[in-house]
């Protein structure tokens, strides 16, 4: 009678399991609540920064055009879009192609330089401001290595022989009348470069007596701009121009997938700073699935 009285009193009282089993079911309501938007900012911040400069850095970047040496194709004011993946895999510039490089031989000497304050230079090394300390230019590559260019006065460029057809130039302008050279044999590694704007732009032919002498050394070569990308109005492509495609001049690679007096081209950012937020988002959300699906499960 005695264990039947207890067995009575167990089937009555709460047990500590049945406690603890109503707090857990309690905490893990609370916990599948996902986190509000505001507490994941910062991170969806933090990684879309990152991903900016991982962009900026390896993939794609956004240069402004700062004078007219490339005027027709380019115009001041205009964001370029240029490719910096390809030369990674080993990809150099070839004829026609519009390339940003870095300042060879002082080429921008004289050119004003603003100081920039503590937030401008944190904010272009991820891209979302341009870099006031970067002195690059940005011109056509017109022969690369072991070609042999020249342009007299009164006629065309002529490369390997081959007189270019150049309706990029801009009108009014001659071939090379304010500056007539060569036959010169451009070196291995190096290439010739020259602006759309002839008569305005400082170009290989303006520095022969420079220790490179005009020529700018692939190593140099940040990459091919592509794209205009800004203003809007002014979105266009940048291919090469067909006449580099004759016979005869020298074998052209495949086209890309992607399909001045001296010019700087300072770092715009815009678009690695785009494109870091969109790659952000997912990851995050992703994040926020992970959190909530092994809340669920406990």
């Amino acid at each position: 009678m005695a264990v039947g009285a207890r067995s009575g009193r167990d089937e009555g009282e709460e047990r500590p399991d049945d406690a603890v089993g109503h707090e857990t079911e309690e905490e893990g309501a609370e916990a599948e609540k996902p986190r509000s938007f505001w507490k994941e900012l910062p991170l969806l911040i933090g990684i879309a920064l990152l991903l900016a400069l991982l962009i900026k850095t390896f993939l794609v970047q956004a240069f402004s055009i700062p004078s007219d040496s490339m005027q027709n194709t380019l115009q001041r004011g205009d964001r370029v879009l240029v490719d910096k993946l390809t030369p990674w895999f080993g990809s150099e510039p070839e004829r026609g192609e519009v390339v940003v490089f870095h300042d060879p031989a002082n080429w921008l000497a004289g050119e004003p330089t603003p100081e920039p304050n503590i937030a401008q230079t944190i904010l272009s090394k991820i891209g979302l401001m341009p870099s006031a300390d970067e002195k690059d230019l940005i011109k056509r590559t017109i022969a690369i290595g072991g070609d042999t260019v020249e342009c007299k006065k009164g006629g065309p460029v002529v490369v390997n022989g081959k007189a270019l057809d150049e309706p990029y130039i801009f009108p009014g302008n001659s071939a090379c009348d304010d500056f007539p050279f060569g036959p010169i044999t451009v070196p291995k590694g190096k290439i010739w470069v020259m602006g759309d704007h002839r008569q305005n732009s400082q170009d290989s032919r303006y520095h022969q007596q420079d220790s490179t002498q005009g020529f700018v050394p692939v190593k140099d070569v940040v990459g091919r701009a592509v794209v205009v990308a800004w203003p809007i109005t002014r979105w266009a492509t940048l291919p090469v121009p067909d006449t580099f495609d004759q016979p005869g001049i020298g074998k052209q690679p495949p086209a890309p997938l992607h399909s001045p007096q001296a010019s700087g081209a300072g770092t715009a950012g815009v678009t690695p700073a785009a494109l870091g937020l969109v790659g952000a988002v997912p990851l995050v959300m992703w994040r926020r699935r992970r959190l909530t699906k092994g809340r669920t499960a406990r």
